[in-house]
């Protein structure tokens, strides 16, 4: 796949971190790339992100194998050099584990029975039981009823992950346009051919719809659907404190939070430290459109479970909270591959919470795809077409 003489062979809509994993892949792979975004780099649902890399929330299956070749290619990127020192330096990626912890013994029983089924797909878990807890997390509360220790859990600082990809996307050749909107795309009969916004348009051999949240909307630009919604999430960010939570730590009823489809308000705590000492405490969940409004209600359930997991943490001021948009598919699955219901379009977007962690495998794909090689994981269950074969 190449494109014109003086166009691009590939333009990704989309600075967020998958926009800028796949244009890291193609650019690597020798193809001309020019990234588009109408804000900054990691201006959408990168920004607001908590940087999870995880394996512990994901049942067997489609996504679970996504995240496995994600945690690979992860630590491969992160041992890539980038001014002196390695990527992984620059985006603070940590090792660190992750700690899944039960409220009960019927909810334990249920996590066991899921590490089990992780297991057998490749996943690393080691049982903790009751009064081990506290050998792993001292300040955990003390009337939980056990915990998985999940070692290939990793976390990330996203808005300097997207930053140093496409860093790299430069250093390889890649163009970066930042505050241009894409407001069309260009079309030859069904085949999509570049990109028209503002300032210009962008022949191109292949576009590649990373836009996040937004995804649906320039899919509709080639008049195809890809029922990407937002989902609205809170984060809160404590003072700095000492090392006071080692692990990613989260409630085993936050599997299945992920996996709902209510459109309430959902919360289930996800608590974990930073280099810098603070400590994130996420996430909520619920579907209200692009509302980007404040919810003392959300926020106060959120602090009330990260209290209940961490006591200590009744004491600990909140500087500042956030809050985004997670971009999310009804089958709980994202859109990744070429769409043959326009030919020249490529979908790397409805990825939900799991966009950072999820984006170093996307972009390896893409950019296989992009090259016409075989691909490390099949697209079909990603496929964009799959939501119209569903029955009505």
């Amino acid at each position: 796949m190449t494109g014109g003489e003086h166009h691009p062979d590939v333009v990704v809509i989309g600075a967020g971190v998958i926009g800028a994993a796949c244009a890291h892949a193609a650019a690597s792979a020798g193809l001309s790339v020019v990234v588009v975004d109408r804000g900054p780099i990691a201006g959408g649902t990168t920004g607001a992100g908590e940087g999870n890399l995880l394996v512990s929330d994901k049942e067997p299956g489609a996504e679970l194998d996504l995240a496995l070749l994600s945690h690979r290619v992860w630590r491969e990127l992160g041992a890539l050099p980038l001014r002196g020192r390695t990527l992984g330096a620059w985006v603070e990626l940590e090792e660190k584990g992750g700690l899944v912890v039960a409220s009960s013994a019927a909810t334990m029983t249920s996590l066991t029975e899921l590490a089990g089924h992780q297991r057998a797909a490749g996943v690393t878990s080691v049982a903790v039981p009751a009064d081990e807890l506290p050998e792993h997390e001292p300040n955990l509360a003390r009337d939980l009823a056990g915990g998985h220790l999940y070692p290939q859990d990793m976390q990330l600082q996203p808005m300097l992950t997207a930053a140093a990809l496409l860093r790299l996307a430069r250093d390889a050749g890649a163009t970066v346009l930042t505050g241009e909107e894409v407001t069309a795309l260009l079309r030859d009969g069904d085949r999509v051919t570049g990109v028209r916004t503002a300032v210009r348009d962008l022949p191109a051999g292949a576009v590649v719809n990373a836009a996040g949240t937004w995804a649906g909307q320039v899919a509709a630009l080639a008049d195809v659907a890809v029922p990407v919604a937002p989902r609205r999430g809170f984060v809160l960010v404590t003072e700095p404190l000492p090392t006071v939570v080692r692990h990613k730590v989260y409630y085993a009823d936050y599997v299945a939070d992920v996996a709902s489809d209510s459109a309430g308000l959902q919360s289930s705590p996800v608590v974990e430290g930073t280099r810098a000492g603070t400590v994130l405490i996420g996430a909520t969940r619920e579907r209200v459109g692009f509302d980007r409004s404040w919810s003392p209600d959300a926020v106060r359930v959120l602090a009330d479970g990260a209290r209940r997991l961490f006591p200590f943490l009744a004491d600990v001021s909140v500087l500042r909270g956030y809050r985004g948009f997670r971009p999310y598919c009804p089958d709980h699955l994202p859109v990744i591959g070429p769409d043959p219901r326009a030919p020249g379009l490529w979908h790397a977007c409805g990825h939900e919470g799991a966009g950072i962690g999820l984006a170093a495998a996307t972009g390896l794909l893409v950019g296989q795809s992009l090259c016409d090689r075989p691909t490390e994981l099949p697209l079909h269950p990603f496929r964009p077409e799959r939501f119209e074969e569903l029955p009505a």
